[in-house]
């Protein structure tokens, strides 16, 4: 609050004023096309809690072993992998504009290829080279293995594994014929395609995978007190309840947030598992994960049985090939 004084008598010397708030730190690990959501998400709980906020693109998953944030927009590979060893839980997240979407909190992952691509169905990529945004992305990873699982194919379908870093970037690649296909996450075709007409001429969608649950919105429960998560939840779950709010969040295609808990992932669990059984994960994703985490990509005992829970069709476990793109740090994950 700014405090006026009118001229008067000289004054004493003011009180030490009291230690300012410490920042809310707010972090995300998703797409950039949908920064502007997480920003006036970040500024509104900020100003709920009476705390200055500050929104920070991770450049990779180190900050959500390091538990240096209190909120984080994060996918829900790494949730998964780190829930149980990190102090972390899903409060929140979003539906998405569209009718396909259900009013509910999932989205799908596109198989898209250049609209002049031979290519008509998901079999017609063998031997081909595979742009994924990076290595613990559901939409752009993971959910794209499982669809192999469940066809019955191994790692040997794919010809090259390329990594992009961004869904975008994934985008271009095949776009530029330095890739031939990618799996991308619908909230970010959908932006694109309003942003850019031309890519409804130029890129052509082959196979739709989903719907699964959407990234979710996670807490630090050893940074916020229940309070204090309880007053983010209200935040998200009210930030469509206003004119600014509601074009912020459909600018970037979202109609409101709703609340989720853990159990809301066992799809991605079940998926996950699936994967690993095929032996569809290359030896460097782990080592991998490793170096990210201080520890090898375990589910938890309780992921375990949830996975374990509804199995789906035993699937070949054959042995994958190396990759043949060596791999690289993303520039961020999303």
């Amino acid at each position: 609050m700014l405090r006026v004084h009118a001229p008067s008598e000289p004054r004493e010397a003011p009180m030490p004023s009291a230690r300012a708030p410490r920042p809310l730190r707010v972090a995300s690990h998703l797409a950039p096309a949908v920064l502007p959501a997480y920003a006036l998400a970040a500024r509104r709980i900020g100003e709920r809690l009476g705390r200055p906020a500050e929104l920070v693109v991770a450049a990779d998953y180190r900050r959500c072993v390091a538990d240096v944030d209190h909120v984080c927009f994060v996918c829900s590979i790494p949730y998964l992998l780190l829930a149980d060893r990190m102090a972390m839980a899903p409060v929140a997240a979003p539906v998405l504009a569209g009718r396909r979407y259900r009013a509910e909190p999932v989205y799908f992952s596109e198989v898209v290829v250049r609209a002049d691509a031979p290519y008509r169905s998901f079999r017609d990529l063998a031997g081909s080279r595979w742009a994924y945004n990076e290595p613990y992305s559901h939409s752009g990873f993971v959910v794209a293995l499982h669809h192999l699982a469940a066809l019955g194919l191994d790692a040997s379908f794919i010809g090259a594994w390329v990594e992009a870093g961004f869904h975008e970037d994934a985008a271009h690649l095949v776009l530029d014929g330095r890739a031939d296909w990618a799996a991308i996450d619908s909230q970010v075709l959908d932006l694109w395609r309003r942003w850019r007409p031309d890519l409804r001429r130029r890129l052509r969608t082959i196979a739709i995978l989903g719907p699964s649950t959407i990234q979710p919105v996670v807490v630090s429960t050893r940074r916020l007190g229940l309070a204090d998560r309880r007053a983010v939840l209200d935040v998200l779950l009210t930030l469509h309840a206003d004119d600014v709010g509601r074009h912020v969040l459909a600018a970037c295609g979202i109609r409101h947030f709703v609340p989720v808990d853990d159990g809301a992932y066992d799809d991605i669990r079940r998926m996950l598992a699936a994967v690993r059984r095929a032996g569809l994960l290359p030896a460097w994703w782990s080592r991998r994960w490793k170096e990210i985490s201080g520890a090898g990509p375990t589910l938890s005992r309780r992921s375990l049985e949830r996975a374990r829970a509804r199995p789906p069709a035993p699937i070949p476990t054959p042995r994958p090939r190396p990759r043949t793109s060596a791999p690289r740090s993303s520039p961020s994950p999303s």
